[in-house]
């Protein structure tokens, strides 16, 4: 049988092609080095680290910005888990890992979410970024975006899934800030992490994150693995009152990825069953804020309550929470959290406040947290202050 001039140019094409691939994700995987984060969840405060801020490829780790997004948009009453989502061919054309939609065909936005948590399925990660996004490629800058909001300063995504991309880049740090952010913002959804099994059609599909089982507290959240980024993890878990969120990047293998997460969690716990109260640690960190001018404003306004500035979104957040969660008070409990960004020369701050109050009340708590030790400002608002955020 002859073949075609035109045949072979194409089959040498594909060739280079898939060398040019292969030489690539070798090379990256010969350079790979190991990145690692282990954090407190409820402060933000890092407990240890390796090579923390170098740049890494995200793999499947980027689900959880696609989720993250997703979450909010059901938060906003934008979807439904019941909402049910067209599959468009390129969305069932998406590479393995899939479930298998077919282009056409709906699926809910329930079944979606689970299937990349779950099975890591591309196919339904493209179904969520055309859903809110029109494209993937539009709905990569809104995720690259919402990290920048969200102080993952490294974090560049091109795509919804983790499929390989060059320009696709994050740090274990970066990750440890969204895998945070999900767990504050969102625990009405944060269970769904800990699902181990989902059956979709006539298809059963397990969890890869083998830590569920294996690890006691361990809740969430999600694997990743390309050959030029290694087998990556983000998880969380909790013993004793106490949670951390632990991120391990670029090993060669999944029993190695499993052992380095599972020792980062294990010493995290531990130190942190050892050490003093969150309350001490954090006011001990409290940066001094930029002040707002309060001469001008009636009483009549909605008034905050300042109580520190930070370097990091989640740790400004995490803080107010804290501080709220601290007060016993029966009108405090209506009140709302701000996190405010603010220039500080070359860099930002994000003011932590408490926002919704009377003059009065707002007067009583702050004069009630400095008697407790904890730095406050009274300041005024208005009623349209938003998180820089989820509105939660």
């Amino acid at each position: 049988m002859k073949i075609s001039l035109g045949y072979k140019k194409i089959a040498l094409s594909l060739l280079a092609i898939g060398f040019v691939c292969y030489s690539y994700d070798a090379y990256a995987a010969k350079k790979r080095t190991i990145s690692s984060i282990v954090v407190d969840a409820i402060t933000g405060e890092v407990i240890t680290s390796s090579n923390a801020d170098e740049h890494r490829y995200p793999a499947s780790l980027t689900k959880l910005m696609t989720l993250y997004i997703t979450f909010d948009a059901l938060d906003k009453e934008k979807l439904s888990l019941d909402t049910k989502l067209k599959v468009s061919r390129y969305a069932a054309n998406r590479a393995p890992s899939r479930i298998g939609v077919k282009a056409g065909e709906t699926i809910t936005v329930k079944d979606a979410i689970l299937a990349l948590i779950v099975k890591s399925a591309n196919d339904c990660a493209a179904v969520l970024a055309e859903a809110l996004g029109e494209t993937e490629d539009k709905f990569a800058k809104i995720m690259t975006q919402t990290a920048k909001d969200l102080g993952m300063k490294n974090t560049t995504f091109k795509n919804a899934s983790g499929l390989p991309n060059r320009h696709q880049k994050t740090t274990a740090r970066d990750m440890a800030i969204l895998g945070s952010a999900i767990y504050h913002h969102f625990p009405e959804y944060y269970d769904l992490f800990s699902t181990t099994k989902f059956k979709y059609k006539d298809q059963t599909f397990y969890s890869h994150n083998h830590l569920l089982k294996k690890f006691k507290g361990t809740d969430g959240m999600k694997t990743g693995y390309t050959s030029a980024a290694g087998y990556n993890i983000v998880t969380s878990a909790q013993r004793d009152g106490h949670r951390v969120i632990a991120v391990t990047m670029g090993h060669d293998s999944i029993k190695s990825r499993d052992y380095k997460v599972a020792q980062l969690m294990n010493r995290g716990l531990k130190k942190l069953n050892k050490q003093p109260s969150n309350h001490s640690r954090i006011v001990a960190k409290l940066e001094i804020p930029h002040l707002a001018d309060t001469t001008s404003s009636s009483t009549d306004s909605i008034w905050a309550i300042q109580v520190g500035a930070f370097s990091n979104y989640i740790k400004a957040r995490n803080y107010a929470l804290e501080v709220q969660n601290r007060l016993h008070l029966p009108y405090v409990s209506k009140t709302e959290i701000n996190v405010e960004p603010a220039s500080n020369g070359a860099a930002i701050v994000y003011r932590s406040q408490l926002t919704g109050f009377a003059k009065n009340e707002a007067d009583k708590t702050c004069y009630r947290l400095k008697k407790a030790n904890t730095s406050c400002i009274v300041i005024p608002t208005n009623n349209n202050q938003q998180l820089a955020m989820a509105e939660k």
